[in-house]
């Protein structure tokens, strides 16, 4: 803010006391960030440690693609790529208990086929632990007991079933150790034996069985419908009698419990009160819990254990949300990470005994060195009285003394998380960073649904798509522009999965709220949606009955199909931006075309933007930076922002649009003479 003295005395003026006008800043006066800093590739990401605390390991480019690099820890002079993917790159990666192999996934083209690999610190060929064609591989279950060894899930045998193979990492050597067609979940003890097992019931419960001394399965409790997204077995203790739990029976925010096997005896070991239990830091070895977290508005770590207690209160320190990603054998090293609105994501070493945290990098130091925007925790009341936690981020311009409150009203995105059972979370946003740079106030909003804060507010969402869960956002809209923040007639809603379609939702229920919508790989059809999911999420299918309505019913496919912004397209006046990948395994590309056709057939604005090496989220930068570059050209024409010129935005993409290219200023003119480059 600039001060100038303007009292002009002795120059044959009147002699008033002289005074000070304020110039008010400009977003002008703020440097316009390069889009590629946010959505670029990590410098380093995903850092972990070796169980013997001598090696580190994270994903970092090599020739512009992720790829899986090692080195002794802190010293990266001596840093080596043990992958060289050139397509899509490592997506995640843990190291193997032995302390010798790495562990990493990758599928292809967005398809969410997972295979698992294993790969030596030698950086020989990688061996595929899943080596079969269109399956997607899980983890089931490790031991320090059996370092070499890993409890494995494959559905190659039933696409909806995964079968349990115990795999030599070092080898690829497996052996079938259970196969079954009923469990969604399947929980081995600490020498790898399979112990437990849950199944979804017809009311959307879960039951729960131990496997007997004879090997056959007996149902030992029940979890309730309202119960079942926030309970369930988490793994055994060093007894193999004992295993750990999460549970909301009787509570409204989760419990830890430690449960007998043998005799279902259970002892609370804590509970949250403002929030669920988020994380837990167990001893590597024993599986004994040392410390928990509840995550409210912002994460908060509670130590279980005495020997942890002053370990936690020096992570604490680090300005962020903390999280301890990985540990040695002996439990003496941690890898921490500390990720805040304004310090991002950054890793640190910590040595217990000396007390000392040693800083390894910072995922993106580009971002690190900007002067970033706060983002302000917030609780927003619905109109039924409901508590919505909610972060806001504010342009540099419009709040100098960064109190949460503009000097004047600004236009606003709405961005809606995915899932819808996840949350929005305290911590660095490159959207949030990104939008207001441009020149947007950016509001997160947990609308009920969202999990994390307690049983009744998660069930709270149960068949209230389009409803209630849409209300919130509307609540969350009229408290921002009541409050000052928002204008009114330029506000934007935006998000991913369910946040695209509640991005079409805000378009067709409520055509008047939102200036304009993005919305990136959305379902459009409730009932396509249901049809069309993965075979391995039918299982789950009791899931969607409860909490977004019954397919198997004429009647319940009508509810479903009043609450599909599809049928609504002809209400929809205000322009939308759509991002689809072909290969989402999850929410089908006809979700997006069918949408599209209804609003062409209506003579309606809308641009399409599709890349046929991408699934739910595009993952590959070059298709991030492109996709970013139109939508916010496609903001800065609906609600008087800034935007980065398009020159060069989809060099090495595979970017196609198909419909609407003319409705984004300089879309058309940008992609004249362009190739898209498909990469699986």
């Amino acid at each position: 803010m600039l001060l100038v003295a303007v009292g002009l005395a002795g120059c044959g003026q009147s002699e008033e006391p002289a005074v000070e006008a304020v110039s008010k800043a400009s977003l002008d006066d703020f440097e316009l960030v390069d889009r590629s800093v946010y959505f670029g590739n990590p410098e380093r990401t995903q850092g972990r440690i070796s169980s013997d605390g001598k090696m580190m390991s994270f994903i970092a480019p090599l020739d512009g693609v992720l790829n899986l690099w090692v080195a002794p820890l802190g010293d990266f002079d001596a840093a080596k790529p043990l992958t060289n993917d050139k397509l899509r790159g490592i997506g995640g990666h843990q190291w193997a208990l032995n302390g010798k192999n790495v562990l990493y996934v990758r599928d292809t083209g967005g398809n969410e086929d997972f295979h698992i690999y294993s790969v030596d610190l030698d950086g020989g060929e990688a061996i595929d632990l899943t080596p079969y064609e269109n399956i997607r591989g899980t983890f089931v279950g490790s031991s320090h007991r059996h370092p070499d060894e890993y409890l494995i899930g494959i559905n190659n045998r039933d696409p909806q079933w995964h079968d349990v193979w115990r795999v030599n990492v070092t080898t690829g050597e497996k052996t079938l150790v259970e196969e079954h067609n009923r469990f969604g979940q399947l929980v081995a003890d600490l020498d790898l034996n399979i112990r437990l097992a849950t199944a979804p019931t017809p009311d959307g419960g879960t039951q729960v069985f131990k496997k007997t001394d004879e090997g056959d399965w007996q149902e030992i409790f029940k979890i309730e419908p309202e119960d079942a997204l926030t309970s369930g077995p988490l793994g055994f203790t060093e007894d193999n009698e004992h295993f750990l739990m999460l549970d909301s029976s009787g509570r409204d925010k989760t419990a830890l419990l430690r449960v007998n096997i043998n005799t279902d005896e259970r002892e609370i070991l804590a509970e949250g009160d403002v929030a669920d239990i988020s994380q837990i830091l167990a001893d590597p070895v024993t599986n004994e819990p040392l410390a928990y977290s509840v995550e409210h508005k912002k994460r908060e770590w509670t130590a279980m254990a005495d020997s942890v207690a002053g370990d936690l209160d020096r992570l604490r320190a680090l300005n962020g949300s903390v999280s301890v990603l990985s540990q040695t054998r002996d439990n003496s090293l941690w890898m921490v990470a500390s990720d805040g609105s304004t310090e991002p994501l950054t890793y640190y070493s910590y040595d217990r005994a000396a007390g000392e945290l040693t800083k390894l990098f910072a995922a993106r130091p580009e971002v690190n060195a900007l002067p970033l925007n706060v983002m302000h925790p917030l609780s927003i009341q619905s109109r039924d009285g409901l508590e919505l936690v909610s972060y806001l981020t504010l342009p540099p311009h419009v709040d100098p003394d960064g109190d949460g409150r503009p000097d004047e009203a600004v236009p606003m995105v709405l961005v809606v998380h995915g899932g819808p059972w996840a949350r929005d979370s305290y911590g660095y946003s490159s959207w949030s960073q990104w939008l207001s740079n441009r020149g947007f106030a950016v509001m997160n909003v947990n609308y009920r649904g969202s999990t994390g804060f307690g049983k009744g507010f998660l069930n709270a969402g149960n068949r209230e798509w389009a409803a209630a869960m849409h209300d919130d956002l509307i609540d969350a809209v009229d408290w921002a522009v009541e409050e000052g923040i928002a204008q009114r007639d330029k506000v934007a809603i935006a998000g991913g999965s369910y946040g695209g379609y509640a991005t079409l939702v805000g378009l067709t229920f409520t055509p008047d709220t939102f200036a304009c919508g993005v919305d990136i790989v959305g379902p459009s059809n409730l009932v396509t949606l249901i049809q069309s999911i993965p075979p391995y999420w039918k299982p789950f299918l009791d899931t969607f009955t409860l909490r977004v309505g019954d397919i198997s019913t004429e009647e319940g496919q009508k509810f479903l199909r009043s609450r599909s912004p599809l049928y609504k397209a002809d209400q929809i006046s205000k322009p939308l931006l759509i991002g689809q990948g072909a290969n989402d395994p999850r929410v089908k590309q006809p979700e997006a075309d069918q949408i599209v056709a209804a609003m062409e057939e209506n003579q309606l604005p809308v641009t399409y933007v599709l890349y046929p090496d991408e699934g739910h989220g595009f993952a590959r930068p070059e298709n991030r930076e492109s996709f970013y570059a139109i939508m916010e050209t496609f903001l800065a024409d609906c609600l008087d922002g800034r935007s980065q010129p398009m020159e060069g935005a989809f060099e090495g993409s595979s970017t196609m649009v198909p419909s609407g290219a003319e409705f984004v200023t300089g879309l058309v003119e940008a992609m004249e003479g362009f190739e898209p480059v498909i990469k699986k």
